[in-house]
């Protein structure tokens, strides 16, 4: 199960083209089935709380929210489901997923890096952390606002953990 309070979702593009900005995504929860023995057989689930989108701006985070963007009331969770793993290293992979956002399903593929996989020194427990990048085009699910002003390319940061389900 995900450990929520060492996971974190960030986002960011350009704003018109003089600088770049960032937010993050602070309600999501995901499933991760790990296989240590086979990582390409694993299945990862991500669900997000779209009404949980934060940046350093309130007025933004509403207009973000709006039928503008991600039209929150309308579509307000996106979700990520796994369709393939592969290993390009020891501990790099690449994670590819369906990822449905604003009503709209496209292929994503996750950059990962796995940290490191193995008991917590404080509690014992089997613990299994990775970061991973991803870049996607916001226009490919809908979200066309003021492209290409506001960039159209998005970036996202992943950093997460997951505990073993005892």
């Amino acid at each position: 199960k995900l450990d929520k309070s060492h996971a974190r979702i960030i986002f960011s593009t350009t704003h018109l083209g003089f600088s770049t900005y960032y937010g993050f995504f602070s309600d999501f929860d995901a499933k991760l089935n790990y296989d240590p023995k086979s990582p390409t057989k694993s299945v990862l689930e991500v669900t997000i709380n779209l009404d949980g989108l934060a940046t350093n701006d309130p007025k933004l985070n509403e207009n973000l929210k709006s039928a503008d963007y991600f039209d929150v009331a309308k579509f307000p969770v996106a979700t990520f489901k796994s369709t393939k793993i592969n290993m390009t290293g020891a501990a790099k992979g690449q994670i590819t997923g369906d990822l449905t956002l604003h009503g709209v399903t496209k292929p994503v593929v996750l950059d990962v890096i796995l940290n490191r996989s193995g008991k917590n020194p404080v509690t014992q427990d089997y613990i299994l952390g990775f970061d991973a990048t991803a870049a996607l085009s916001r226009s490919d699910f809908g979200i066309k606002t003021l492209v290409p002003f506001v960039g159209d390319k998005v970036n996202l940061i992943i950093s997460c953990e997951f505990d073993r389900i005892k």
